[in-house]
């Protein structure tokens, strides 16, 4: 039975966030992500980020990381387009102005293809820094994606710092074990790249295993959805403007 957490948390809550809440978020636009990743998503009902960016030097190769038009197929399909800046810098060590250009690149690309100005952002490399999170809210970005390997826990985390879990091709045990963190409140979000990754195999998720993650939770009676949805969740104003932005909580992986 799916069971709901409400003590404490009601002041940044819309409505009860249930038990077995995944988010599931992938990096970098690689060509897996439409071959194979969207396919399987939409068998199971499921939504998802895809936080783009023009990684280069492979971006206009398909055959390798998706196109703009493959991109522009993912928003039709309903899944969330996000930004993940133009060339994926660490945003943490850019100046402001910088940082405005890699954000804004993005936005434009979505805007000529009539996909919805992004409204969440995951820091490339998960660097972070005060000035880039100030950027972000003054932006109107309700949610941004770090690493961490810790669930979400909306009454304490600031919506610009959601922590996140990291796949691979050789962290099973810990995927499942994060799964089972999706109660009480808190929200189980996953950073995933290629399904495969061609080019970078230590954040590489073989089809097969991604595979056997979404029978777990679609067996399980998980509920999957992209990172904007939790705004159906959460008092999203609220919570950025009472919960104080914490670099010194785990962040990264």
């Amino acid at each position: 039975m799916v069971t709901t957490y409400l003590a404490g948390i009601a002041q940044v809550t819309e409505k009860a966030i249930p038990d077995k809440l995944v988010v599931l978020t992938f990096d970098d636009a690689t060509a897996s992500q439409y071959s194979v990743v969207a396919p399987l998503l939409k068998q199971y009902g499921f939504g998802a980020t895809f936080f783009v960016c023009e990684f280069p030097p492979n971006f206009s190769d398909s055959s390798k990381y998706m196109n703009w038009r493959q991109i522009k197929e993912l928003d039709k399909m309903g899944f969330e387009v996000a930004n993940h800046t133009r060339t994926h810098p660490p945003a943490g060590k850019l100046s402001e102005e910088s940082f405005l250009q890699e954000l804004s690149f993005i936005e434009a690309k979505c805007d000529s293809l009539n996909i919805d100005k992004p409204v969440t952002f995951a820091y490339p490399g998960y660097s972070l820094s005060m000035p880039v999170i100030e950027i972000l809210k003054e932006k109107g970005y309700k949610f941004a994606r770090a690493g961490g390997s810790r669930p979400y826990d909306p009454k304490t985390d600031h919506p610009l710092l959601v922590p996140s879990w990291a796949m691979n091709s050789e962290n099973k045990k810990e995927m499942m074990k994060a799964f089972k963190e999706a109660r009480n409140g808190k929200i189980v979000v996953l950073t995933i790249h290629g399904v495969p990754d061609i080019e970078h195999p230590w954040v590489n998720t073989p089809p097969e295993l991604f595979g056997e993650y979404l029978r777990y939770l679609s067996d399980n009676h998980f509920k999957v959805i992209g990172l904007r949805d939790l705004a159906c969740y959460l008092n999203v104003d609220k919570a950025m403007n009472t919960i104080v932005p914490d670099l010194n909580k785990k962040l990264s992986n």
